[in-house]
């Protein structure tokens, strides 16, 4: 098929209701395009931009459904674990000493040192060190003893009723050539950090 492009020639933008076939559909189709293009642009590009918004918005509102059925599925078990943990850390704060039960404990690590045989050089309370949620009481420790005797007395400090912990182990000779031993420990124990003091 030839197309005379000859009918392209002279043509007057005034009249265009005179031009042949070829030029008007020709003249349609450009105009066509630039519609559709202008129409995306304007109308379709701005509502498929937020068609992706709203999908990935989906996604995330069904995963955070998913979750939260979840959750509301084993409320009864979630409540029961928080009255669980709210009942071991009641129990947890009974093991922490409260400021008039301090120099108790002081008495106690006395007592279990002594009865584990050991002598003690020196029992020192140091300054306090305040932290988030709790405040640590370090107590300096110094004594002398044998290693049986130092593992009793670890062992029976591990069974006392408040939370205490040992740190900065150094064992030394008392003399050269001698048996006993010197055991030089930080013994720390916590108190909660109540609200006020805060």
């Amino acid at each position: 098929m030839n197309i005379d492009l000859s009918q392209f020639d002279n043509l007057e933008r005034d009249n265009i209701g005179q031009w042949p076939l070829i030029p008007k559909i020709t003249l349609a189709i450009f105009l066509a395009i630039i519609v559709m293009i202008l129409g995306y642009v304007m109308l379709i590009q701005d509502k498929l931009v937020k068609l992706d918004s709203v999908t990935a918005e989906e996604v995330t509102l069904k995963r955070q459904y998913k979750t939260r059925y979840q959750v509301a599925a084993n409320l009864e078990l979630f409540q029961a674990q928080m009255v669980e943990a709210q009942e071991l850390l009641t129990s947890q704060l009974k093991s922490l000493p409260e400021s008039l039960e301090t120099p108790g404990l002081l008495d106690d690590i006395t007592f279990v040192g002594t009865t584990s045989g050991l002598n003690f050089v020196k029992i020192d309370w140091q300054p306090e060190i305040s932290k988030e949620i709790y405040v640590e009481l370090p107590i300096n420790i110094e004594v002398v003893g044998d290693y049986h005797e130092f593992g009793d007395f670890v062992s029976k400090i591990a069974g006392l009723p408040r939370i205490v912990t040992l740190h900065d182990f150094d064992i030394s000779r008392v003399k050269e050539g001698e048996s006993r031993l010197i055991l030089k420990l930080q013994a720390r124990t916590y108190k909660y950090r109540e609200a006020s003091s805060k």
